[in-house]
């Protein structure tokens, strides 16, 4: 019972290494997404980078928080 209750907290932290690269990759795609749609409508007040930079930071923060929630239920 000793080595399970050592090995929960591992596991978790290891799991939430994985949620700083996903976050990162999500607002990276935003980004280049944004910029992209600026350079096709020749934009030059970068306002679809700024949008998908949002949009990208945002829906990072809703899967994260998701994953957070449950990771704490699993190990409960």
């Amino acid at each position: 019972m000793n080595k399970q209750k050592k090995k929960k907290p591992l596991h978790k932290y290891i799991q939430l290494t994985g949620v700083a690269f996903q976050m990162g990759i999500t607002i990276y795609l935003g980004t280049y997404v944004g910029k992209k749609l600026d350079d096709y409508f020749q934009s030059t007040k970068k306002t679809f980078t700024i949008i998908g930079t949002l949009l990208g930071l945002l829906i990072s923060i809703w899967s994260v928080l998701l994953q957070l929630k449950k990771i704490n239920d699993k190990y409960e």
